[in-house]
């Protein structure tokens, strides 16, 4: 089954391997690329995923629309863990420039043009989807899927001791989310620490496969696990292209269950804490979160798709 569908990203170096599998894999049909402030500067994560789209040899094929420059009602806060996302390495300038179409406006049209047909992939903070709920508010009946990578599982975050990023950055945002209706799927923090950690040796496999795409991916990978390995995290972290590769390859996941999820707004300690209850009695569920992958395949996936190599 071929997936129609648009990312909405952050675009440091795991969100550039799942735009990598929208771009190349055989059962993804890419429709557009919406940006909204996350991981680095707004700027840079424009650059990110133009070069990004020419390294899978899809240059003006694949528009790239610019959203939300800031979260809904807070302040921009950075990742920090990714350098400038492209690896901090000097990239040829791309040929192909951003649309005037913004992100928001773009979800809205396309989907709106192509009712139930489209999935949205959201690894960034959720300011783009809250927008467009804003601007249509049948956005969510409209959708086919929403994947959102995002929260920790009542576990501990990877920005504070109570928040995941993705929620952290903009918990109003994941609220409105959460409460509009769609077909949603979560992929968590929690999930990626056991079940999309690479190591070395898993790294070095794909460095041996010495092709242009293998090259670009460990390039921009580096700064990832060096900042990982700094804080015994043994190995580099893929829950973005997780995300992506999971819409496309549902074969991959082990377990999966419905849960109600809601993320904190209003706490100071425990803002973007993110909720997930399996009491149905108690609260209706309102997502499907993936429990477990098959890590290894999912490894084996990837692999396959650097080693194919650009389309054609």
């Amino acid at each position: 089954m071929t997936h129609r569908m648009i990312i909405d990203t952050d675009t440091a170096a795991d969100d550039s391997f799942a735009l990598l599998v929208g771009l190349l894999h055989p059962e993804a049909q890419l429709e557009a690329i919406t940006i909204v402030a996350g991981n680095v500067s707004f700027d840079q994560q424009v650059e990110n995923a133009l070069i990004t789209i020419a390294a899978a040899g899809r240059a003006g094929e694949v528009p790239v629309h610019l959203g939300a420059r800031v979260p809904m009602l807070r302040k921009w806060h950075a990742a920090g863990a990714h350098g400038d996302g492209k690896g901090n390495h000097d990239f040829p300038q791309p040929t192909q420039r951003p649309s005037e179409e913004g992100a928001a406006e773009a979800l809205v049209r396309i989907v709106d043009e192509n009712p139930g047909e489209i999935d949205i992939v959201a690894i960034g903070p959720l300011t783009n989807i809250a927008t467009a709920v804003l601007l249509d508010r049948g956005f969510a009946s409209k959708v086919r899927q929403l994947w959102i990578m995002g929260g920790c599982d009542n576990s501990i975050g990877n920005v504070t001791a109570a928040a995941e990023y993705n929620f952290y950055v903009d918990p109003e945002a994941a609220d409105i989310i959460l409460s509009a209706g769609f077909d949603a799927t979560i992929v968590t923090w929690t999930l990626t620490v056991t079940q999309a950690l690479w190591d070395r040796e898993q790294l070095a496999a794909i460095a041996a496969i010495d092709n242009d795409l293998a090259r670009f991916f460990t390039i921009l990978d580096t700064p990832n696990l060096e900042y990982n390995e700094g804080v015994a995290l043994m190995g580099s972290t893929h829950p973005d292209s997780m995300t992506a590769m999971l819409l496309v390859r549902p074969d991959l996941i082990r377990g999966s269950s419905r849960k109600f999820v809601a993320v904190e707004t209003r706490g100071e300690l425990s803002r973007g804490y993110s909720l997930f209850d399996d009491r149905p009695e108690r609260n209706a569920p309102n997502a499907t979160v993936i429990d477990e992958v098959d890590a290894l395949g999912f490894w084996r996936a990837y692999v396959e798709l650097l080693t194919a190599g650009p389309r054609g």
